[in-house]
């Protein structure tokens, strides 16, 4: 069967090969025909007369057989088409998906990141106020300390006195 169908592409394309320009780039093959104008007048020209135009050579006769290949391939190629568009199709979706938690992670980094700050910002703010009252609860003590030393040194001398 295969080598049937092999049979039949190389006769299909060796009668390409005389009508026009036949590419072949691994498993594409592309046909560029010669005369493509004079190819769509004869297309046009009702069976039994001659074309406009002149020039008396027909279209050859194509196999049937190699119809049924082509339309065989261009069945395997929409099927493997519409295959490769699921596998897109889906990796676009765990894409985006994938996107979207990025996204909503970095959106919730941030909102914690803001109240985190907001917190700092107020606990700082607490720690300045406490500082402030500290300092002003502490002022008398250099003016106490001042009296203690005063006081030391009454009695150093009272006791220099009673010895």
């Amino acid at each position: 069967g295969r080598q049937l169908a092999e049979g039949r592409r190389a006769t299909l394309a060796s009668a390409l090969e005389l009508e026009g320009t036949v590419l072949r780039e691994g498993r594409l093959t592309q046909f560029v025909a010669n005369n493509l104008e004079r190819r769509i007048r004869l297309s046009g020209a009702p069976r039994g007369e001659p074309p406009a135009g002149g020039g008396g050579s027909s279209i050859p006769a194509i196999d049937p057989g190699a119809l049924q290949d082509v339309v065989a391939l261009a069945g395997q190629v929409a099927a493997q088409v519409d295959e490769l568009l699921r596998n897109v199709h889906c990796g676009l979706q765990a894409l985006t998906a994938l996107s979207v938690g990025c996204i909503q992670t970095y959106r919730d980094g941030v909102e914690s990141l803001g109240e985190a700050a907001d917190l700092s910002i107020r606990a700082m703010y607490a720690l300045v106020a406490r500082c402030e009252e500290l300092d002003r609860a502490m002022q008398p003590v250099p003016a106490l300390a001042k009296r203690i030393r005063d006081m030391k040194g009454t009695l150093e001398r009272l006791e220099g006195l009673c010895k």
